[in-house]
C-alpha cells in the first residue's frame, strides 16, 4: 500500500493571500503571454478573476509585483517586475522543501 500527503500552501499578509499555487501560476502566466487578458485566457479563467487575484498580490506585497501598460493602437501589456519574479522562485523554491519534508514524514506512517 503506498500512501500519499496531500497539502497546500499559500503565503498570506493581514489575512490576504500574497502567494498560493494559482496565483503563482497566474504571474507565470502574465510573464509568458505580455498580458493579464491573455494569461486569464490560458489559464481559463475570466479576465475580472485575473485582475482581482493579481491586484490582491500587488495589494499584500512589499513591493509591486506587476506593471501595466494602458491599451492603445499596440495594445496594453503586463509583465512582472524582478520582485514579482523572485518571489515565484522564493514561493517554489518553499513549496519543494515543504513536499520533500512531507514525503520524510510519510515514514511514520508506513512505519505503524
Amino acid at each position: 500500500m503506498s500512501y500519499k500527503i496531500k497539502s497546500r500552501i499559500w503565503i498570506e499578509f493581514e489575512d490576504n493571500t500574497l502567494l498560493g499555487e494559482g496565483r503563482v501560476h497566474l504571474l507565470k502566466a502574465i510573464d509568458e503571454t505580455g498580458s493579464l487578458s491573455k494569461a486569464a485566457k490560458s489559464l481559463r479563467i475570466s479576465y475580472k478573476k485575473a485582475w482581482d487575484l493579481i491586484d490582491s498580490v500587488n495589494k499584500s506585497a512589499k513591493k509591486p509585483v506587476t506593471v501595466t501598460s494602458t491599451g492603445g493602437k499596440g495594445g496594453g501589456g503586463a509583465e512582472l517586475t524582478e520582485y514579482g519574479k523572485s518571489l515565484i522562485l522564493a514561493f517554489e523554491e518553499i513549496n519543494k522543501n515543504c513536499w520533500e519534508f512531507l514525503d520524510k514524514q510519510l515514514v511514520k506512517i508506513e512505519q505503524i
